[in-house]
């Protein structure tokens, strides 16, 4: 099988979140899709080690929030990269509730579905959770954010958790942006001294001179190890230690 066939599918980038006894549980997901018209309904697909899965099922309630094409990227690396056991992924994200009362990121999103839980199969590493769309809006005329644009601007593989994550083995020769990497204790003993492009090794983001980090007043041309020592990895919030050179 030509596994690269996979990347010819197209996704979106989405936020879902939950709400169970007070706490509030949210995760980034590429795949969301409608599956009928009357009534509208919906489908999502949620790893099954994902904090938010059992409490979406248990709330039978969850949220979609259409991320823009132009994403605040922290909202990324909060949502896409940390646990919701570990941080409250909600402080400082501006939030609604519609009929649910299922708390709706606003943040960096053109539109929003508030949903209903009717149904969920165990489809092996994911559940895939059907809900009836009881609420939405539109919030912007703005571009939604598309998973191809998400990785040629980022230079990332999906995550393990993905449901779209290929092994790079079965990839083969297939050209490909860096595969995500759990932190080593050799790679992070690795000290930059040079120019070029740094890959963070907690979610792949790479770093490029030329381009900067305008967001955060990097302007373009600043090499890697004249960033301020307490500058942080715009999706993941990792230390400049767990970079290294591509």
């Amino acid at each position: 099988m030509n596994y690269s066939a996979f990347h010819k599918l197209s996704y979106g980038l989405y936020v879902i979140a939950t709400e169970l006894n007070g706490e509030k549980v949210g995760y980034i997901a590429n795949t969301a899709f409608q599956i009928t018209a009357e009534p509208s309904k919906i489908a999502i697909s949620c790893h099954k080690n994902n904090h938010s899965a059992q409490k979406i099922i248990d709330s039978k309630k969850f949220s979609i929030s259409v991320l823009k094409k132009e994403v605040d990227t922290s909202l990324i690396g909060k949502f896409g990269f940390m646990s919701g056991a570990d941080i409250d992924k909600f402080q400082g994200v501006e939030t609604i509730v519609a009929k649910t009362g299922a708390p709706i990121v606003v943040d960096s999103s053109v539109a929003w579905f508030d949903c209903k839980v009717l149904d969920y199969s165990d489809v092996g590493s994911h559940y895939l959770i059907i809900a009836e769309v009881v609420d939405g809006d539109k919030l912007s005329d703005e571009e939604p954010l598309t998973y191809a644009y998400y990785h040629a601007k980022y230079k990332m593989l999906s995550p393990k958790n993905a449901p779209t994550y290929i092994e790079k083995e079965k990839l083969g020769d297939e050209p490909e942006p860096i595969v995500y990497e759990e932190v080593t204790e050799e790679a992070s003993d690795q000290t930059p001294g040079d120019d070029g492009i740094f890959s963070c090794n907690i979610c792949g983001y790479q770093y490029d001179p030329e381009e900067g980090d305008p967001a955060l007043g990097i302007p373009p041309g600043t090499p890697f190890e004249d960033l301020p020592d307490d500058w942080k990895c715009p999706l993941c919030n990792a230390s400049k230690e767990d970079f290294t050179k591509v």
